[in-house]
């Protein structure tokens, strides 16, 4: 089996990706179930990438149905440094458009039905999550997007990550707008809390598709709104996508490689040994 440096979480709309060579598809058992889909394994301009759908082919999977422990395992397993995660957002402040790609660089949770932990079943660990996305790998994302294409890109920004699948109401839109969130979405987490668990470097495109419900001069968000705005935006994502993976740095210096370094809590000699066993791609270089 290939392995790969960079992975690539594929959204809503995006659920393939062209111009991989030696292209290879793998299904991977983890001791947190099967992933979204198969994981597509190949080369992007020299680059050993995995692609991997989300919401699976097809988009069977609601948000809160999304494995994401599995997923993140799964990438981990393959020797995945970067995660670039694609995901459609609405906006919740009229200067950032439908069209427009944010890369944001902090999260507000408001979900609450989801494993967001690989710890527990007797081993704690506290990872540092005060800046949840990689800023080095969030700066490649912003260069490549101002490099590759014509679209406004925002440098940061607050997303709101809620459960759905329903859209928000207008009083919960306008509430996030007053806490000074930019954008909103159904997933980022929790995919960002255990790629910082597996110390893999996460960054995220967030495609604005709609302003949400809060501005009632624009059309009412629906799904059919969203998947249209996204398939006019893809070809633009992945044009920065390909770029971004060209461009990784040859080291990791970020906090993202070292998060688990201090972070487990308890003793190593009353961890249980299925909890090592199944967490060993995770934990192994800091407990034996």
């Amino acid at each position: 089996m290939q392995q790969a440096r960079v992975g690539i979480i594929g959204g809503s709309g995006l659920y393939e990706l062209e111009g991989m060579t030696k292209v290879e598809h793998v299904r991977i058992k983890t001791p947190f179930g099967d992933p979204s889909d198969a994981i597509t394994l190949g080369n992007i301009e020299g680059v050993h990438a995995a692609f991997l759908p989300r919401h699976g082919v097809g988009h069977r999977l609601s948000p809160t149905e999304i494995p994401a422990r599995a997923n993140i395992y799964a990438l981990k397993s393959l020797g995945v440094e970067f995660i670039i995660a694609i995901s459609t957002v609405g906006s919740l402040k009229e200067k950032i458009k439908p069209m427009d790609i944010v890369i944001p660089d902090q999260i507000i949770d408001r979900s609450t039905l989801r494993p967001n932990t690989f710890f527990g079943n007797g081993i704690v660990g506290h990872v540092a999550f005060a800046d949840p996305y990689c800023p080095v790998l969030s700066d490649v994302l912003f260069d490549a997007g101002h490099r590759t294409t014509d679209a406004r890109v925002h440098d940061g920004g607050i997303v709101i990550v809620m459960e759905g699948p329903q859209f928000s109401t207008r009083a919960e839109s306008e509430l996030y707008r007053s806490w000074g969130a930019d954008v909103i979405l159904m997933t980022a987490l929790p995919e960002a809390k255990l790629a910082r668990e597996a110390e893999i470097c996460y960054g995220m495109m967030a495609i604005v598709t709609d302003y949400d419900c809060w501005n009632e001069l624009s059309e009412t968000v629906t799904a059919e709104m969203v998947i249209s705005n996204l398939k006019k935006s893809i070809a633009t994502a992945k044009r920065i996508l390909r770029h971004a993976i060209t461009n990784l740095p040859a080291g990791r210096e970020c906090c993202c490689a070292t998060a688990l370094e201090n972070a487990i809590i308890t003793a190593p000699e009353i961890i249980p040994e299925k909890a090592k066993k199944d967490l060993d791609i995770i934990i192994g270089k800091y407990i034996k």
